[in-house]
C-alpha cells in the first residue's frame, strides 16, 4: 500500500494537495491524530489486499501542527515501522515564506490553528515551523508554494506523484421535446439525421434495436456525425482531465429521444470505453 502523509504549514496548500490526491485515486483523510496512523495504515492494508502479495490501495493522510509535539517527533520512527510492514510511506511537505502565509490568512480571514492564547499570527506561523520541523526534515517531497497558485499546485502534485485525473464520462440521450437535461457540459443535437420515427415499423423500437441500427447505418451522414463527435471528445476530454476535471456529462438529443440519440450514445460509449475511459450511460426517454 502506498501511504502519503501530507503535512506542512497552514495556508501552504495542504487542502488543495489532498483534494488533488483524491481526484487521482487516493483515499484521503484530513487532520488525522497521529496516534491513529499506525492502526489506520495496517487496517487499510488488510482490507485492500488483492491477489497474494499484491496491494492495490493508496491512501493520503493530512497531518498538521495540532498533533502533540511528542507524536510529531515520533513520526520518523513510525514511518520506518510501517515500511517494515510492507507499506510504502512517504511524506509530502508544503511550505511558504511567512509574508505569503500572512497575506493568505489576511485575504481569507481564516484563523490560524495556533493563534490561541497570546500568540500573534506571525508568532503562530513561527511556532508551527518549529513543531513541523521533524516532518519537513525527512519529507521525500517538499513543495514551496510561495509563488504558486492553486492550479499550479495541483499540477505540481500530479507531476511529482506520477498521477493523472481520469474523468468519468456520463453519456445521456434525451428528447428535445421534453427539454434539455440540466447540468450537462456538452450538448450535441442530432435532429438533422434521418428519423426512424417516420418508418411505421421502426416507430415502436429504439436505437438499441437491430432494425433501427440498420436503418441509421445505411445513411452516411449518421456515420459522419458520430465520427465528428468522437474526434471532438478524443481531443478535448484529455484537456479537461489535465485541468483536474473528474467528471464530464455529455448529452445527445434528437426529437423524441428514442432512436437517433440512443444510437449515437451507444456508439460513443463503445468508442470511449475502447479508448480507456470510464463511461456511464443513461437513456432518459427509455423505460
Amino acid at each position: 500500500m502506498d501511504l502519503l502523509i501530507v503535512s506542512g504549514l497552514s495556508g501552504a496548500g495542504k487542502t488543495v494537495a489532498l483534494r488533488t490526491l483524491e481526484d487521482i485515486g487516493y483515499y484521503c483523510i484530513d487532520n488525522l491524530p497521529l496516534f491513529l496512523l499506525r492502526e489506520l495504515a495496517l487496517g487499510l492494508r488488510r482490507t485492500h489486499l488483492g491477489a497474494p502479495g499484491e496491494i492495490r490501495h493508496s491512501a493520503a493522510v493530512g497531518i498538521d501542527a495540532r498533533n502533540q509535539p511528542d507524536f510529531l517527533s515520533d513520526l520518523p520512527r513510525l514511518s520506518d515501522e510501517l515500511r517494515e510492514q510492507g507499506i510504502e510511506c512517504r511524506i509530502i511537505f508544503l511550505h511558504a515564506d511567512t509574508h505569503t502565509l500572512i497575506k493568505r490568512f489576511s485575504e481569507t480571514r481564516r484563523k490560524h490553528p495556533l493563534t490561541g492564547g497570546q500568540l500573534s499570527l506571525e508568532e503562530a506561523i513561527q511556532r508551527e515551523r518549529e513543531l513541523l520541523e521533524p516532518l519537513g526534515r525527512i519529507a521525500e517531497i517538499r513543495i514551496d508554494t510561495t509563488h504558486t497558485n492553486v492550479h499550479e499546485l495541483r499540477d505540481l502534485v500530479r507531476e511529482r506523484l506520477g498521477g493523472a485525473v481520469q474523468a468519468s464520462v456520463l453519456l445521456q440521450s434525451f428528447g428535445f421535446k421534453n427539454g434539455v437535461p440540466e447540468g450537462v457540459d456538452f450538448v450535441f443535437d442530432v435532429r438533422c439525421l434521418p428519423n426512424p420515427h417516420w418508418q411505421e415499423a421502426l416507430r415502436p423500437l429504439s436505437g438499441r434495436d437491430a432494425p433501427v441500427i440498420e436503418f441509421l447505418e445505411r445513411a452516411p451522414e449518421v456515420g459522419e456525425m458520430c465520427a465528428d463527435i468522437q474526434v471532438f471528445l478524443d481531443r478535448w476530454i484529455p484537456r479537461f482531465e489535465t485541468d483536474g476535471r473528474s467528471y464530464l456529462t455529455i448529452a445527445v438529443g434528437c426529437t423524441g429521444g428514442k432512436h437517433r440519440s440512443v444510437y449515437i450514445v451507444e456508439a460513443l460509449s463503445r468508442h470511449l470505453t475502447e479508448t480507456g475511459h470510464r463511461v456511464l450511460m443513461r437513456h432518459r426517454e427509455l423505460p
